[in-house]
């Protein structure tokens, strides 16, 4: 909670707030995403991963502790943008587990639809360079990249993530990297990596534009998502620091977070998911192969916060910086997924060069990963990780710095959704055209500014739902629902304020309370549109499904050849034996 020296101390900024209206120079604005990120990853949040340029922005900016995203990319990255819920964007999951059943329906086209407005439309109209490097994953058609929602530059990756040394795809279900710059097919410098990349192009397109004009500056970055890649001088900087393994490090971040004050004293530890491995029935050699994995997303996060602060840096090197916002945040919390237990996806790794051993780990053309166990200890304080509506899945960090911003850390709810409203409410926008979509978030600056303690009250509702896996806050109490493969799609009741590891069903002691919250998310299902999943609906089956699908489509031709070729040869030979057979009988 706010204290009240942090209060005066804000009161200080307020002259100069009041000199920059005046002059009328409005503040640039930077959001920088980082992918998969657990609430404890950075240093500022009580990470292992050494994040000095974020960190410095957390001690001069608010440090939200209770924020919530939602558990999957797309959905996040449009609520992010728009400040609509995901269902009234066109982007209510992730194509990758798009049931067919759902497909073009309106909130699931998968791509921004007609009156949704991006942050880029709105800042671009009121003469805003809108400037955009990274991962955009908002549709996959050369007209739905960035171009066609208000930025004026960008370079934007379509899929949901690729390799970061070069120009290929990471997973069977893309045919390649399909990378963008400002709508057309791009293909990328010799001398690749991800977050040195997205800084650099962020950077020559500032050097690009009209100088005079403010900027919004999106750097969704890579990083770090799998594959988890990085230069060795990063990872040389973890050597040894995840040996004890993941049972360790979930207790560590879960005392940290007492320590620090994001859960109560005597909340109780998630419990890990029911098919973890035990780190110590592992053999050495594997023990020894996913500590050093673990290294590697250190590294990688320590790689992006290098870069970002050389793109801080060249800010104040322009005398930009002390008249820019910033917003660093995750998308959703870590991901679980392996490479290693699945035999189809081992034969697409071999044929494209991909290698999951300890030699070369991290560089290129290794396939990084952390897994299920280490996601889970990441995502600690929290129980399970990406995908799922669990606290490790939904609640992430949020660091918001810039003018007007006394250092402050806040206690009280923010979502994903409130930041558009926000960055919009800071330089005063107009409100947009009558036929834009109305935004379901609400403007956190009376917070970040210390005149309310919370936009929410006590029986205000929130909630999120991808894919079937649900959420929704009212007060102290949650309600969720996670579908499998993890989940069993069964709706509990949870008190967060002593049970933010959601240890604890407390759904037929508080029956009433469960009815209510159920009847609420009834109510928030109906108004945005939110459909029910098919009966059997497993999230990693449909990935399967999906992929097979796209794969069809892609290589058919190759497969029908094949038939052709072999049929034939097989006929060929099948006739040479007839023939034989019969010369001998004669």
């Amino acid at each position: 909670m706010r204290r009240c020296w942090l209060i005066c101390l804000m009161l200080m900024f307020v002259p100069i707030a009041q000199v920059q209206a005046e002059d009328g120079v409005r503040p640039n604005i930077v959001i920088v995403l980082i992918d998969d990120a657990a609430l404890m990853d950075l240093g500022s949040y009580g990470g292992e991963a050494h994040t000095p340029n974020i960190d410095a922005l957390a001690e001069r900016g608010a440090m939200f502790t209770q924020y919530r995203t939602s558990p999957l990319c797309s959905p996040t990255r449009a609520m992010l943008l728009t400040g609509l819920d995901n269902h009234l964007t066109g982007v209510a999951t992730i194509p990758e587990v798009l049931p067919a059943e759902h497909a073009g329906q309106p909130g699931y086209t998968m791509s921004l639809e007609p009156g949704v407005l991006t942050l880029a439309d709105r800042l671009g109209a009121i003469g805003y360079r809108t400037l955009m490097s990274g991962k955009w994953h908002l549709g996959e058609a050369a007209g739905e990249m960035p171009q066609a929602h208000g930025f004026k530059r960008s370079f934007a990756l379509a899929a949901s993530g690729a390799d970061n040394w070069e120009d290929k795809s990471y997973i069977p279900y893309y045919a390649d990297a399909p990378w963008f710059e400002n709508g057309a097919e791009a293909d990328l410098p010799e001398e690749f990596y991800s977050s040195r990349f997205i800084v650099d192009k962020m950077m020559a397109y500032l050097e690009e534009t009209d100088k005079a004009d403010a900027f919004f500056a999106y750097l969704p970055f890579q990083a770090i998502h799998i594959p988890v890649q990085a230069p060795a001088e990063f990872i040389a900087n973890y050597k040894g620091r995840y040996d004890e393994g993941w049972h360790v490090l979930r207790e560590a971040r879960h005392e940290r977070a007492q320590a620090l004050g994001l859960i109560a004293q005597d909340a109780a530890l998630a419990p890990m998911p029911p098919d973890a491995r035990d780190w110590s029935a592992l053999s050495d050699e594997t023990r020894a192969l996913y500590a050093a994995r673990m290294e590697v997303n250190a590294g990688m996060l320590e790689a992006m916060d290098h870069h970002i602060g050389r793109f801080i840096d060249y800010l104040k090197a322009q005398g930009l910086y002390d008249n820019t916002i910033f917003v660093v945040t995750s998308d959703n919390g870590p991901e679980p997924s392996r490479g290693d237990h699945d035999r189809r996806l081992g034969v697409w790794m071999r044929l494209n060069g991909y290698h999951m051993g300890l030699d070369g780990l991290g560089a290129r053309n290794s396939w990084g990963f952390i897994g299920p166990e280490w996601a889970t200890a990441a995502a600690s304080p929290g129980a399970l990780f990406k995908f799922y509506a669990t606290e490790g899945g939904i609640r992430a960090p949020l660091i918001v710095a810039g003018p007007e911003i006394a250092p402050a850390r806040i206690d009280t709810p923010a979502m994903v959704s409130d930041i558009a409203p926000t960055l919009l409410d800071w330089v005063a926008a107009p409100a947009p055209p009558r036929d834009a979509k109305p935004m379901t978030g609400r403007s956190l600056l009376p917070v970040l500014r210390g005149e309310v303690e919370s936009v929410y009250g006590p029986e205000d509702v929130r909630a999120i739902e991808v894919s079937g896996n649900s959420a929704l806050y009212k007060g102290d109490f949650k309600i969720t629902r996670n579908m499998p493969p993890v989940g069993d799609g069964v709706w509990r009741l949870f008190n967060m304020s002593d049970d933010p590891g959601e240890t604890a069903d407390l759904s037929t002691r508080h029956p009433d309370i469960l009815a209510d919250l159920l009847a609420s998310y009834a109510d928030y299902a109906a108004r945005m549109g939110v459909l029910e999943m098919p009966e059997g609906f497993d999230s990693a089956a449909q990935v399967g499904k999906n992929t097979l699908k796209r794969m069809r489509a892609r290589y058919g031709w190759v497969l029908a050849l094949l038939v052709v070729v072999f049929g034939g040869i097989l006929s060929g030979v099948w006739r040479a034996g007839r023939s034989v057979w019969r010369r001998r009988r004669m």
